[in-house]
């Protein structure tokens, strides 16, 4: 019974699957490496996740995590909610939805993803009060203010994980006239990279490509350059974020006031995220407990609970 409730976090740099009564699963890359087979016009799967870098394909891989969850061979199709960002279109749930019941699941349900985030982080969503989660992905920075279990004000921004990567390999070049691939980017985000200058900074060795001598390079970077350059990004982030208070409604402000903002996803790992979050708009900013898996956590919650939360779930005609 358990194992056909499926929760995923289609997220746009990972894949997070959550499984009824076993928990978070799977963590993998958001990619497919789709191949035409000769004489045919369907596409064969080449390598899924970890092996793929080439080109994204719903269906597809969606029909990967349920086999790779389920087995091959199933005598009951699985139940999947799925979580989509906050701004889709209807045409776009419509071909989530689609795209989920061809690769093998019985129902499919849609969840906006500050509603998953919040339900993950153990947000009293249903509740008449007002609560501000953020959640920082991949690819987008979704902010929201919920209360009796919908999304009151929000905004997405394409302000994440990804271009803060893009934003340091992008200094790097300029800067040291050094190219560094994406990797070795996230790689010195995750290690030294800070929402706030630090001190005493952290340094770490970078290497590279020299641009003028077209050979390997390397340079020692501190903390405090890569927080200067990720600032673009992230004050974009900041924008939203008091973009989304200044919409809130008096009475749902005062609770966020009283209660502070709950930060979740990737973004929130970044050091002094949350004391950015709380210089900028002098509401207290708390980091979820796992908050990369907030989002996966609440999406299967949500189908767990599919009764109590049915109203809050994303309507596909």
């Amino acid at each position: 019974m358990f194992s056909r409730q499926i929760g995923i976090d289609l997220g746009t740099a990972n894949v997070i699957v959550y499984v009824r009564g076993k928990g978070i699963v799977l963590t993998e890359p958001s990619v497919v490496a789709l191949a035409k087979e000769d004489g045919s016009n369907r596409p064969r799967i080449v390598a899924v996740g970890e092996e793929a870098r080439l080109m994204l394909g719903t269906e597809y891989m969606l029909r990967y995590f349920i086999n790779k969850v389920c087995g091959q061979v199933r005598i009951f199709q699985p139940q999947l909610m799925i979580c989509v960002p906050s701004g889709v279109t209807s045409v776009e749930r419509r071909a989530v939805k689609d795209a989920a019941i061809r690769a093998g699941a019985r129902e499919a349900h849609l969840i906006e993803e500050p509603l998953a985030a919040a339900i993950g982080a153990n947000i009293p969503i249903s509740g008449p009060s007002g609560n501000l989660i953020i959640d920082i992905g991949g690819g987008t920075a979704e902010i929201a203010v919920i209360s009796l279990g919908g999304i009151v004000v929000s905004r997405s921004v394409r302000a994440a994980g990804n271009k803060l990567d893009e934003a340091i390999a992008n200094f790097v070049r300029k800067r040291y006239n050094l190219m560094i691939g994406e990797r070795t980017a996230e790689d010195v985000k995750i290690q030294i990279g800070s929402a706030l200058p630090m001190d005493p900074e952290l340094t770490m060795e970078v290497r590279g490509r020299d641009l003028i001598a077209g050979l390997p390079r390397t340079i020692t970077i501190g903390s405090n350059e890569i927080s200067e350059a990720m600032d673009p990004v992230l004050q974009q982030i900041m924008g939203a974020v008091k973009a989304v208070l200044e919409e809130t409604p008096p009475e749902l402000a005062s609770d966020v006031i009283d209660k502070g903002m709950v930060l979740s996803g990737g973004g929130a790992l970044l050091r002094n995220m949350d004391k950015l979050l709380t210089q900028v708009t002098g509401v207290a900013c708390y980091v979820a407990e796992n908050p990369l898996y907030c989002v996966a956590k609440g999406t299967g919650l949500a189908l767990e609970h599919l009764d109590f939360f049915r109203r809050s779930l994303v309507a596909v005609h």
